[in-house]
């Protein structure tokens, strides 16, 4: 009994110590925010500098700065040493905006008013079944960034900066044919699209998206010269018929299950017998263990009505749409390559 009662009053402990910091656990996006606004990766570029320093170069609080950046090295974003100055770290590098693989854009975008505000009214949202996007900003996401130039820059922005550090890594972990056509449906500048010609000089692609967004494409590249074209037009409806491979890249959960299978029952009536569909999302693993998944499902349903979603789930919304799926491939980042084919 004597050796239990401590036991018991050290798991009480803990459990008191990390409720009490996660209820806390929005103080790190902030602080993390501060530092991105301010620019602070990139003011230690050239070596340690304490926050009275670094309050000097960006015109802020330096003491209050100082506790900032205290609280970030604990999570290892920048290191403190004994004189108070402050180093990068591997976290803190990627934070700089002129690094290959930096997620500073991406950053800003998921610390930013539209994820923050929406977050904050969680239980609003778990209550109605709906996000609340619509009720704070007065319309949904994509309708208010066609409104709110900034905002959509910061939202363009950080997702097309994600897209270029992981779509190398996703091209390839997927074993595309030497011959053919890849229609890549709501694939943004096409990105995605361009280093999958690149690494497979035999395929042809085709671009396919809203206007606005292919007069940003990003497809004039040497290397794919004359393989690929671009195609106007709305996923909901129709897609470009006579492709071999289709992909829906980062599209399906950011729709409903109900709108994710319009996109599908499209893309379906113009699939051959032959072709094979891509969808790359993330992969929702069964039990209680940590994955990206799960956090980034609940970061979904506060902007979208969207979702991440399981591996039974994507079986059962391509069966819907008459399509099977095959298998699913893992990439070395947080998404998956669903390979389906027609039913």
């Amino acid at each position: 009994m004597s050796d239990a009662q401590p036991t018991q009053a050290t798991e009480i402990a803990a459990a008191v110590r990390q409720v009490l910091g996660d209820s806390l656990g929005y103080l790190y996006p902030a602080a993390l925010r501060v530092a991105l606004r301010n620019d602070i990766a990139d003011h230690l570029t050239d070596g340690p500098k304490t926050a009275q320093q670094l309050a000097e170069l960006t015109g802020v609080h330096g003491p209050f700065l100082h506790r900032v950046l205290r609280f970030l090295a604990t999570r290892g974003i920048f290191r403190e040493d004994q004189s108070s100055a402050f180093h990068l770290t591997p976290a803190a590098h990627v934070l700089r905006a002129d690094t290959p693989y930096s997620v500073r854009s991406t950053a800003l975008l998921l610390t930013d008013e539209m994820y923050w505000q929406s977050t904050g009214r969680l239980e609003d949202t778990v209550r109605e079944g709906s996000t609340v996007f619509n009720d704070i900003f007065g319309a949904p996401l994509f309708d208010y960034l066609d409104q709110n130039e900034e905002s959509a820059g910061t939202f363009h922005t950080g997702i097309a900066d994600l897209s270029t550090i992981e779509q190398g890594g996703i091209a390839g972990s997927y074993d595309f044919p030497e011959t053919g056509k890849i229609v890549d449906v709501g694939g943004g500048p096409g990105g995605f699209l361009r280093t999958v010609l690149a690494n497979n000089p035999g395929l042809q692609g085709v671009l396919y998206e809203q206007d606005a967004v292919l007069q940003q494409h990003q497809l004039d590249d040497e290397a794919i010269e004359g393989r690929w074209e671009t195609a106007e037009g709305n996923f909901f409806d129709v897609a470009p018929t006579g492709g071999d491979i289709y992909v829906l890249k980062r599209v399906l959960h950011d729709w409903s299950d109900d709108d994710s299978l319009r996109i599908l029952q499209a893309v379906r009536k113009a699939m051959s017998d032959q072709a094979r569909l891509l969808v790359i999302d993330a992969v929702v693993p069964p039990g209680n263990d940590p994955h990206p998944a799960k956090l980034y499902d609940v970061a979904m349903m506060t902007i979208f009505d969207g979702k991440e979603r399981t591996e039974p789930e994507f079986k059962e919304l391509l069966g819907a749409a008459g399509l099977r799926l095959v298998r699913v491939v893992p990439t070395p980042g947080t998404v998956s390559i669903i390979e389906a084919v027609t039913a």
